[in-house]
Order: C-alpha cells, then sequence, then structure tokens
C-alpha cells in the first residue's frame, strides 16, 4: 500500500467524486498514464490522482484548462463537471474553511504585492509568511484577502486553522495537527497518535499538493513549528501578535497604523455619512482618533452607521473625550479594549506593572531608564547596579513590544500606540491607588528634571563637568552623552517641567531653565524653547526674586525672536527686562536685555535701533565686568555695520572684536561663539568689498569653529558667504553645494534675510545653467 492509501485509508473507502471518474475516463480513453497526463499538463501526477479518487476538491478554472490541454479536449465540459460536482454537494465534507472576506477591504498595498509575488523555489521549501503586529490592526483580514486573491494557485484548498494564540490555554499543537489533518482528508482511522508522527502526515500530504494555509493568531513558535510545510508548492500565512522570532526561513511582515486616507477610505466604505463632502474634516479627525487603527476605524464606522441621524461630527465630538474614547470603541462582542486585554493578561505581574506605570510618561517615545525609574524602588534607583537594571527593563520593555502593546522607536527608544496608551492609563486607574500614582509620578518627575539639570551644565562656562557625586542611570561622562540625552528626552523632560510648574515648585523651574540657558543655543530651531522660558519667568516673578525674573525675561526674548520667530514680541519682552534690571539696578542683566533688543530688531529689520541697543549694551558689559558679554556684542555690531553698508568698519569692529576676546578672561565657550561670529561677519564684509579670495580663505578659516560650537545658524552664514565666493571666482557651479547647504541650515532658524539670499544665489544658477 503506498503512502496515500495509507493516510487516506485504502481506495474501498472512498466514492470516486463525479469529477474524478470524468476525469480517468478521459485520461483511459487518451492512452494516458497519470504521469504522462502530468507531463503533458504540467499538473502533478499526485495532483491528478486525488482528484481521480476523490481526495480533493474539483479544481480551479486554471487547473482545468491545464488538465484539458493535456487531453486535448474542451475545457468547457470539464468546467461543467466540475461546476455540477460543486453545486450537488458532491465530495468530502471540509472543515477549516477560510473566514468571510471582508468587503470593504482597503490598504496594505505592499504587503499585497509582496505576498503575489511570493514564488516557492523548485523542489525547495514551502514558502512561510508571518504577518506581526498589534491587536486590530488588520492582521487576519489581510491573511484572508491574500487567501482570496490567489485562490487559483492553489487549487488543492485553501484552509484556515485559529490557534487561539491569546486564549488564556491556546489550541494544543496535536489537536492543531489533527484538524488539518482532517481538513486534507486524511482518514480519522489512519491519523496518527503522537504530535511527532502527525506533524511527519502533514508534510507528506502538502508535500504535492498545492495548498495555502492560514494558521491564525499563533501564540509561540513551538505552537506553530510543526504545522508548517515542508518541500511543496504551497504556501502558509501565519498571523501572530508576537514577531516569532525564532521561527526560521520565514519573510516577516510587520504592519502598521493605515496612512490617513486609507482610514478615510474605510470609514466612508463602511457608513454613508462618512462619504458625504461636509464630513471630510470630521473623517479626518475621527481617523485620528481611532489611531488609524483598522479595528477601531471599522467599530467607529459601524457605529455612525447604526446611527443615521448622527453626522460624522457627533461620532468626532463622542470620540474627543479621551476617557471615554474606549467606551465608544465598543459594537456588540467586538472592542479596542477586549482586544488590548488578550494581549495584557498574557505578561508577567512585573511586566503588566511597567505597562500601565508608562502610561505616566509624558512624552511621545522614551528609554528603558525611565521604565526603571517608574518600576523600580526609589533607593534601587539611586543605588542600585544601573546597567543590570537597564538589562532586565530593557529584557521587560521588550515582551511589550513582542506581544505589541509597545511599538519600537528606534534602538533602545519606544512608544505607545494612542489608543493603547489609553489603555494602559485606564490599567494604572483601576489598579492602582490614587496616592501610589501620585508618588510615581513626583519620581518621575524629579528623576526628569534632576537629569535635565546635570546634562544642561555640561554647556554652561560655570560647569562644563559632570559633577562628582553623580551615580544616576543615565551615563553623563561627556558633553556628547549629556546633549544625546537632553535630545531625546526633550518631550519627557520638558513635559515633566510642565508638571512642576502646574504643581506650583517654582525654584525647580528655574533652576532647569537656568541650566538649559547655554544648551539652548546648540538647538536654538527648536520652538519647545519658548514655553521652557515662558514658564521659567513666570516661576520666578512667583517666587519674587525680581534678579532671576529679568535674567528669565532675557531668555524668553531670545526663545520669542529665535525659536518662535515673534521678533516684536522679543522686543517688547526684551525691553520690559531692561526697566525691570534698570529699577533693581543690575546693570549686566542691563546689558543683556538691550542685547537681546537689539537681536529682535535685527530680525525685524530695524537695523538701525538694533546697532543703538548693542552699542548702548557694551559698556553696560564693559561697567559689570560681564567679558562674556562684552565679546559677544562686538560682532554683534559689526553684523550690523555689515548690513548697513558700513564693510570697512565691520572688518575693523571684527578685528577688535577678536584682540578682545584674546585679552579678556572669557569662558571657553562663549569665547568660541565670539570668535566663530567674528571671522564669519569679517568673511562677509570681505565679500562685499569685492575680496572674494579674501572672503573665502577667512570664511574656510572659521568652518571648523563653527562645527565645533555646533549652531545652524553660524554654519549657514559661512556656507552662504563660501557659495557666493565660489560663485563669484568661478565656476560658478562649484557654488551649488554651499549654497544648497547654506538653505537647509538657515531655513531652521532666524535668518530669514540671509535664507532669502540663498535661494536668490541658488536661483541665478539655476538660471544661468
Amino acid at each position: 500500500m503506498d503512502v496515500f492509501s495509507y493516510l487516506f485509508g485504502g481506495g474501498r473507502e472512498h466514492v470516486l467524486s463525479e469529477f474524478g471518474s470524468h476525469l480517468r475516463g478521459l485520461r483511459q480513453a487518451a492512452g494516458l498514464t497519470m504521469e504522462q497526463l502530468a507531463e503533458a499538463s504540467g499538473v502533478s501526477a499526485r495532483a491528478i490522482s486525488d482528484m481521480e479518487r476523490g481526495h480533493s476538491l474539483a479544481p480551479q478554472t486554471r487547473t482545468i484548462a491545464a488538465l484539458a490541454a493535456g487531453l486535448g479536449v474542451d475545457a468547457a465540459e470539464l468546467r461543467t463537471v466540475a461546476q455540477q460536482q460543486k453545486t450537488s454537494g458532491a465530495g468530502r465534507p471540509r472543515t477549516c474553511e477560510l473566514p468571510r472576506p471582508v468587503p470593504d477591504f482597503v490598504g496594505r498595498t505592499r504587503e499585497l504585492a509582496l505576498l503575489r509575488n511570493l514564488r516557492h523555489a523548485e523542489g525547495g521549501p514551502a514558502p512561510v509568511v508571518v504577518i506581526h503586529g498589534q491587536a486590530g490592526l488588520g492582521k487576519t483580514t489581510l491573511a484572508v484577502r491574500i487567501a482570496d486573491e490567489v485562490a487559483e494557485e492553489f487549487p488543492d484548498g485553501r484552509f484556515y486553522l485559529d490557534l487561539r494564540g491569546t486564549d488564556p490555554v491556546p489550541m494544543e499543537v496535536g489537536e492543531a495537527l489533527l484538524r488539518l489533518l482532517r481538513a486534507l482528508e486524511v482518514s480519522p482511522r489512519r491519523i496518527a497518535e503522537t504530535d511527532e508522527e502527525r506533524s511527519s502526515q502533514l508534510r507528506a500530504v502538502l508535500k504535492d499538493r498545492r495548498c495555502l494555509l492560514v494558521l491564525d493568531n499563533a501564540g509561540s513558535e513551538a505552537q506553530v513549528r510543526p504545522l508548517l510545510p515542508g518541500d511543496g508548492a504551497g504556501l502558509t500565512v501565519i498571523t501572530s501578535r508576537r514577531v516569532l522570532g525564532g521561527l526560521e526561513g520565514v519573510l516577516r511582515i510587520g504592519l502598521e497604523a493605515l496612512a490617513p486616507a486609507e482610514s478615510a477610505l474605510l470609514l466612508q466604505g463602511i457608513a454613508e455619512q462618512a462619504a458625504l463632502p461636509e464630513a471630510e474634516g470630521a473623517v479626518e479627525a475621527v481617523a485620528r482618533l481611532c489611531g488609524h487603527l483598522p479595528l477601531a476605524l471599522r467599530i467607529a464606522g459601524t457605529r455612525l452607521a447604526t446611527r443615521p441621524a448622527w453626522t460624522a461630527a457627533h461620532l468626532q465630538d463622542r470620540l474627543a473625550d479621551a476617557d471615554r474614547r474606549l467606551a465608544v470603541l465598543e459594537a456588540g462582542d467586538l472592542g479596542v479594549a477586549a482586544a488590548f486585554a488578550l494581549s495584557h493578561a498574557q505578561l508577567s505581574t512585573e511586566a503588566q506593572t511597567v505597562f500601565r506605570r508608562l502610561a505616566h510618561v509624558p512624552g511621545v517615545d522614551f528609554g528603558p531608564e525611565l521604565a526603571a525609574v517608574l518600576t523600580f524602588p526609589a533607593d534601587r534607583v539611586a543605588e542600585g547596579d544601573a546597567p543590570g537594571d537597564i538589562m532586565e527593563m530593557s529584557e521587560m520593555v521588550e515582551d511589550l513590544v513582542e506581544l505589541g502593546l509597545l511599538q519600537s522607536a528606534g534602538f533602545d527608544r519606544y512608544r505607545f500606540h494612542d489608543l493603547i496608551r489609553l489603555y494602559a492609563q485606564q490599567r494604572l486607574h483601576i489598579e492602582e491607588a490614587a496616592g501610589v500614582r501620585s508618588a510615581t509620578r513626583t519620581t518621575m518627575v524629579d528623576w526628569l528634571l534632576r537629569t535635565a539639570i546635570v546634562a544642561g551644565r555640561w554647556f554652561e562656562p560655570a560647569y562644563g563637568r559632570l559633577s562628582d557625586d553623580w551615580n544616576g542611570l543615565i551615563p553623563l561622562a561627556t558633553i556628547e552623552e549629556a546633549s544625546d540625552w537632553l535630545r531625546d528626552e526633550t518631550g519627557n523632560w520638558v513635559g515633566a517641567l510642565r508638571s512642576a510648574a502646574e504643581e506650583g515648585r517654582h525654584q525647580l523651574v528655574v533652576d532647569v531653565a537656568e541650566a538649559m540657558h547655554w544648551y539652548s543655543d546648540r538647538t536654538a530651531r527648536h520652538a519647545h524653547w519658548y514655553e521652557v522660558y515662558t514658564l521659567s519667568s513666570r516661576a520666578a516673578a512667583h517666587l519674587g526674586d525680581p534678579h532671576q525674573e529679568v535674567t528669565h525675561l532675557n531668555y524668553l526674548s531670545w526663545a520669542a525672536t529665535h525659536c518662535a520667530r515673534r521678533p516684536d514680541e522679543g522686543g517688547d519682552i526684551a525691553m520690559e527686562a531692561y526697566r525691570l534690571a534698570t529699577a533693581i539696578g543690575d546693570v549686566k542683566e542691563q546689558g543683556w536685555a538691550l542685547r537681546y533688543a537689539g537681536d529682535a530688531w535685527r530680525n525685524g529689520g530695524q537695523t538701525e535701533r538694533a546697532l543703538w541697543a548693542y552699542r548702548t549694551a557694551l559698556p553696560l558689559a564693559d561697567r559689570s565686568q560681564d567679558h562674556d558679554g562684552y565679546v559677544q556684542l562686538r560682532p554683534g555690531i559689526a553684523m550690523l555695520l555689515n548690513i548697513l553698508g558700513r564693510h570697512e568698519e565691520a572688518l575693523a569692529e571684527c578685528e577688535a572684536a577678536l584682540r578682545e576676546i584674546d585679552a579678556r578672561p572669557v569662558a571657553p565657550r562663549p569665547g568660541l561663539s565670539a570668535r566663530t561670529c567674528a571671522h564669519s561677519i569679517a568673511a562677509r564684509a570681505l565679500g562685499e568689498m569685492g575680496d572674494w579670495a579674501g572672503a573665502l580663505r577667512r570664511a574656510e578659516q572659521a568652518l571648523p569653529l563653527a562645527e565645533d560650537f555646533g549652531y545652524s545658524g553660524y554654519l549657514g552664514e559661512l556656507h552662504l558667504t563660501m557659495g557666493r565666493a565660489r560663485a563669484a571666482l568661478g565656476p560658478a557651479e562649484r557654488a551649488r553645494p554651499d549654497l544648497a547647504r547654506a538653505v537647509e541650515l538657515l531655513a531652521v532658524g532666524s535668518f530669514r534675510a540671509d535664507e532669502k539670499l540663498a535661494r536668490s544665489a541658488l536661483a541665478a544658477l539655476d538660471r544661468a545653467a
């Protein structure tokens, strides 16, 4: 007895199907063996044998056409017999049928193209695809969709099995094998007893059949590995909330949320109200509030469709309440929160704590260090083994990623989907008392702000190094590490600063903002500095300390001018600071207030007024022995002289500035800033005077200084001068890289006139080309 007779229980136990009998008769009439018909048609001999013996369903149209060609008969005759068999219900009952495909499927164009084009190597293993991602992304819907689209490529059947991987007790491997073997019409009496033997039987059955398996909701590699085919021409599509990284030789397709346009299209396909022209804005808002998650969109669309009196705006209003959003996203037995709960239930107790406490995080993303602060006891964070703690927390956070409860946002960075964040907040309020939540949040805020102060002080001339007693979770041993942490955690430490301000912790707010003063110069293009110094100036006013208040009003003036690009407001704030500094006799801050007023007026096009402010501030800085401020004012004066066309005076002012930098006890970073500016402005003056060769040399001399300082504005001005110089010296096309770089750098700061000049120079190159 051959293997298929053994597997299916022998020929006597099966009644030949009508199609099988007809096919056998045609083959015998043509005088062909199964092997000869296989060679003539391209259909495997094993598949022909199965069809003749009734061991497979009536074949697909493409297979019928191939058989007809091999037999030399009319394909319509075979199609008629096959259709009669389907209509009459002939053949064996089927299990593991595919679910009904959704009629309003949208998106997933790239993923569908990948799956459609998947081909197996002749004689090699059958392809296996793992579609993975968080709950609600439509993994099953995509798998069923592709199975429906490629049906004709798998004439021997398409089979679906829900492995119940998120259930408290997932389907046993033996049960899964039994169901698949029965669906493939293996005789129950011939199915082996052990899982290992059943797995071997399954591979033997699938080897020469063109079958498609959809193994839905897989819980682990161990559950799905015995179900995979060996060599063959079939295709297996696995869906899982986990990546299933232990499976080898598979194609992984990670799903993400839908694009906004796709989300709108899905809503419009479900609910007529969403398709109305006047609903466009509300539909966009609903899609955004659903996080572009297909499950949430489908539920929202269904709620709208089943309430004809509602408009899309009504649905938007109900979803706008974050505290009620998850409750709104329920329809019948479907619910977004219920889908998330299945993943949450698979977490360990410790991982559940991490998950809910991460809802405290104020920013968009975070690292494992912040997760450790939220989870581990304060004394462990303060005194424990930092690398070991971070390693342990990284493993727990990766477990959340594996289950789709967190998303990777880069190396060692993580983020929530918006709806999962709401679910985490829900769990936090259910599982932790208000006092515990408050204490945890305070611990997080304190840690973020204390770390921000330590990192920010790396950039202050008075500090410029790590404090001797630092023993935190974050390695801040270099200025680069400090800069990286401040950049990566911007949303979190700014959010913590906001919380501290709301709680009336005014001195802490002022201390953090003060520590950021010099660091902010490096990132002046970031709009959050306006909020930081708004908070700190208000906090200083609450403290009743006019010296702190005037200092932070000056910082706010800088932020309004350079970060928020509101020079008129910047000038007004600076003059408010000047009046306060005059009233309290603070000469140093009078000078800085006039400096910031000059910056604002210069950016607002009031050059003469700005020159007056700088020149009035210069003796104030000298009187107060503010050497750092003094050496930065002189290049500013030179810049304004350049703008006014007084280039020889500007050049002389730059040379005087360089002498003062060498003569005064200037801190390294202010000195570097002033030196860079002096050379840059001198180069600009030389160019305006027609000495473009001298301008190029001077700009190239200043470029390493600007790179060391790290401010995009200085770099942009130097590239502008170098580009103009190369254009003038020729060949002009050599200027293009510098001018393009200048546009890029100047576009993100407050250098609107220079940006316009760089764009104009580029346009001139284009016209000349």
